[in-house]
């Protein structure tokens, strides 16, 4: 992850892209707003609060570019980004109840702010919103096929809850683990733009390829930044993931390693004994002392030369050049 001039360089790509496309994301932004509303003041105020917050908005912008590999449709493109976003912001809900954390981007979350019941039902709601926005796409292929990614991405949060505090999971529980939380629903953003757009399935099966490689590699960098990150950054403490008893790729790896093993898994169990108000800095130094984060780093560009490989065979465009570029920068970001 760099930082100073290069990295600066990289973040203008990016802003670049989204500034070619203000106009679209203004829309999805009017779109979900819209949706969300509702006669009863405290859902649609909680889920505005969660709207207002912000967020990357990736997956609407891997809608839009894999849109551009079909014949135009914006109005459904809009739709689909609309409601996948909504589906992404209903997942936060529901996991800042699990995880009790107090703020998310540096505000105060809708557990917090309201209690655990009004958010598990806010995120309740933006679920059905939001599958109601898509159904309005007669095309029952794209309702089959994120209605599987919801069953997948609801086996995941479970599986994260099974493996709490777990120090004896393997590399393949967490790869499966974040491809239902995480990666699936990035691949399901390309490939229901590209389909939405009328895209052939080829075009679409290279894309849904290419979204789960970046959506590994972008929760692989997730989760290294909540170990190399700052709290400016990250808009939440560091350390938040195994204060809620998430065990990431980074630290799986650094427990392969003896002498690290024995302080590794005693912080551990100082943090799960005191339901995570113990301080995690101690965890972190030995985490970072590792080799977990440079294998970390590694396995994240893996991801990203699979997906840069899996558009290859498409046609050049700017959209193909777009998503090549986002592969890249995804693992370069700190925030």
């Amino acid at each position: 992850m760099r930082l100073g001039d290069e990295y600066v360089g990289d973040v203008m790509k990016l802003l670049d892209i989204y500034r070619k496309m203000r106009s679209d994301i203004a829309e999805i932004e009017n779109v979900m707003e819209e949706t969300i509303r509702s006669e009863h003041a405290i859902l649609t105020e909680a889920s505005m609060h969660l709207l207002k917050a912000g967020g990357k908005r990736i997956r609407p912008i891997f809608v839009l570019l894999s849109g551009k590999f079909g014949n135009g449709h914006r109005d459904r493109l809009i739709q689909v980004a609309a409601s996948l976003e909504l589906i992404h912001m209903a997942s936060l809900v529901h996991d800042d109840v699990i995880d009790d954390a107090r703020t998310r981007r540096g505000q105060p979350t809708v557990k917090s702010k309201w209690d655990n019941r009004v958010a598990m039902y806010t995120g309740d709601y933006l679920f059905a919103k939001a599958l109601h926005l898509i159904t309005k796409i007669p095309n029952p292929r794209i309702h089959q096929i994120l209605s599987r990614a919801l069953v997948q991405m609801t086996i995941g949060e479970i599986e994260q809850i099974r493996l709490f505090f777990e120090p004896s999971q393997t590399i393949r529980d967490y790869l499966l683990r974040i491809r239902r939380k995480t990666a699936l629903l990035i691949a399901v953003s390309c490939q229901l733009g590209a389909l939405a757009a009328g895209a052939d399935h080829r075009s679409s099966n290279m894309l849904y390829r290419y979204g789960y490689n970046v959506g590994m590699a972008f929760q692989i960098t997730d989760d290294l930044l909540d170990i190399n990150g700052t709290e400016k950054q990250l808009g939440k403490p560091p350390g938040s993931d195994v204060r809620q008893g998430n065990i990431t790729l980074p630290v799986i790896l650094a427990l392969k390693e003896k002498h690290l093993q024995r302080d590794l898994l005693n912080e551990l169990q100082k943090i799960q004994e005191s339901d995570g108000a113990e301080d995690t800095s101690r965890f972190i130094d030995i985490v970072r002392s590792s080799q977990g984060v440079q294998k970390a780093e590694m396995i994240a560009k893996q991801y990203v030369d699979k997906a840069v490989n899996a558009i290859q065979p498409l046609r050049w465009s700017q959209a193909h050049h777009d998503l090549t570029e986002i592969a890249a920068q995804i693992i370069e970001r700190n925030y």
